[in-house]
């Protein structure tokens, strides 16, 4: 029995849970998710509980028990709570705001990144601190992570973007004479 997927699933106040034509709906007060369901494992709800649980015992099937598992968890999460990460920009120069729905950077180059936010994120930026919101953890870190591919941070100055609890290590530069 998968580790992952033999845990039940706590359903906070207000979040709902069904399953109408293998889909997976999940609502909450911060929104609504919806995951195909996979024709390898079901979905039992019990009042305030939810448990994920597997039609055979083949090796397919059992992976995909701890995945719809873990899915079917960071939704519940995301409606209820929401999804955050926190990016950093270092650098003499390097800023962000927030315009509508375009996020500016200017990192350096000699034009400015013009990034379009996608409909269900939220982005605010503070400084030198963006912080990216929204109920779909996939959404939120493939957000974070297209941001921070614009000027990824080097190892000698520590200049670019990094997350917020990433660690850099830095590098010493030219010896010299």
């Amino acid at each position: 029995m998968s580790r992952i997927g033999k845990q039940e699933i706590p359903l906070p106040q207000g979040v709902e849970v069904s399953v109408v034509d293998g889909q997976v709906n999940v609502k909450g007060p911060k929104g609504s998710l919806q995951q195909a369901l996979v024709d390898r494992v079901g979905i039992e709800i019990d009042g305030q509980v939810v448990r994920v649980t597997r039609v055979a015992d083949d090796r397919r099937s059992r992976s995909f028990h701890g995945l719809m598992r873990a899915l079917l968890a960071n939704m519940v999460t995301g409606v209820s709570e929401g999804f955050t990460k926190s990016l950093e920009i270092k650098g003499i120069g390097y800023k962000a705001d927030v315009s509508g729905k375009t996020l500016n950077l200017a990192l350096g180059f000699s034009h400015p990144i013009a990034y379009v936010i996608p409909d269900d994120i939220n982005i605010t930026v503070d400084r030198e601190k963006v912080v990216v919101q929204g109920i779909d953890k996939q959404l939120v870190g493939a957000v974070s992570a297209d941001i921070r591919a614009f000027r990824p941070v080097e190892p000698y100055k520590g200049k670019g973007i990094k997350y917020v609890d990433e660690l850099v290590i830095r590098k010493a530069g030219k010896a010299g004479k």
